[in-house]
């Protein structure tokens, strides 16, 4: 999927109509069926961050439009974009272990219109993938296969396949040697 430039957001002070027409107009969809998504949408993001049953919490987000390959583990409380969860893929034997929160869209308000720009981009977790617990994964990045991303890190750039990468700026802590695993 190709990064799109969104229009900022003019804030909560518009009617509920003006927002649904917004948020309806950004996506190119009739505000009816927008609005029926996104509810719809909203309830499967609740049910799969409180399931106690793992593929369950799988198959909600993947009824989302979330992409998820096969055996993936996704722990209680991860949150997948509320807005664009289309955009975001995770492929085979990934563990998203709790806590995470992973975004694929920025909309600042319109204030911020000229410091920072609205874009929804595709964020990749790629095969045999680790986030432990409290990782926050931005809009864009792609995490490379079999790399482990620490606790609390918040990951703003791609992070290339069979490393350990942590921290707040992330960086490579290591690399890991698959043989020895």
């Amino acid at each position: 999927m190709q990064e799109r430039i969104l229009t900022a957001y003019s804030g909560s002070k518009r009617s509920i109509k003006a927002q649904v027409k917004g948020g309806s107009s950004r996506r190119g969809q009739n505000p009816i069926p927008f609005l029926f998504r996104k509810i719809i949408n909203y309830s499967l993001a609740l049910l799969a961050y409180n399931c106690p049953i793992n593929s369950l919490r799988v198959k909600f987000h993947r009824w989302r439009g979330v992409k998820i390959g096969k055996d993936v583990t996704i722990g209680f409380h991860v949150t997948l974009d509320h807005s664009y969860p289309k955009y975001i893929t995770i492929e085979d034997d990934v563990t998203l272990s709790g806590e995470n929160y992973i975004l694929a869209h920025s909309i600042p308000k319109t204030h911020w219109k000229n410091v920072a720009p609205a874009y929804v981009s595709e964020v990749i977790i790629k095969k045999g993938t680790w986030i432990t617990l409290g990782v926050k994964v931005l809009p864009g990045v792609t995490i490379g296969t079999y790399s482990i991303i620490t606790a609390g890190s918040v990951v703003h750039k791609d992070i290339p396949p069979n490393v350990v990468a942590g921290g707040n700026p992330i960086k490579v802590l290591r690399k890991i040697d698959l043989g020895k695993v």
